[in-house]
């Protein structure tokens, strides 16, 4: 789960199996009581269907504790003046050490945590130029770039295109945050 709409179909799911009970966060469902055979895999079919998987295998778990962590802190980013390293906001919302999750986190997805990070921005970066209510320079601003150059490099880097041409339309698409 990587967005509030996430969040939402799955508490839906629980709500239908008559489990309303549960704590549901990004990246995480915490139930009072545990389900049976039977309801893990209705729950899992559910999940399913809705694009979602289950996971039961720790370091996937932690991936995807990574990756919601992860977007709180591109949120941080915007909000905040100053915000904490990226290392140690990770390290304080996992409870883990930074080096152990890098090494699981490049391990499970075969890139690392800042290329993560980075993707994310970019994504950030095309919706906030949908709005046409931000300059390239007010967006840089906004996500910590230290100039408009870098985020242009970083931006043609991840995409192949340049922001004038994701602007003109030129065949580059949106991901979906949990795409990647």
């Amino acid at each position: 789960m990587v967005c509030p709409r996430c969040i939402d179909a799955v508490k839906g799911i629980l709500r239908e199996m008559d489990r309303p009970d549960a704590d549901v966060e990004l990246g995480i469902a915490e139930l009072e009581k545990k389900f049976s055979e039977k309801e893990i895999q209705t729950f899992q079919s559910k999940l399913e269907q809705k694009g979602f998987d289950l996971i039961f295998d720790r370091d996937a778990e932690l991936v995807s504790m990574v990756k919601s962590t992860l977007i709180k802190y591109l949120e941080t980013i915007e909000k905040e003046k100053n915000p904490p390293k990226l290392s140690q906001f990770v390290s304080e919302q996992s409870n883990y050490n930074y080096s152990y999750l890098s090494k699981v986190f490049s391990e499970q997805k075969g890139s690392t945590i800042e290329n993560y990070l980075i993707e994310l921005k970019i994504e950030r970066v095309k919706e906030l130029l949908g709005f046409k209510k931000y300059t390239l320079s007010e967006i840089a601003w906004r996500l910590k770039y230290s100039s408009v150059q870098y985020l242009s490099n970083q931006f043609k880097k991840v995409t192949g295109s340049t922001v004038t041409q994701y602007l003109r339309g030129k065949n580059i698409k949106r991901k979906v945050r949990d795409q990647i």
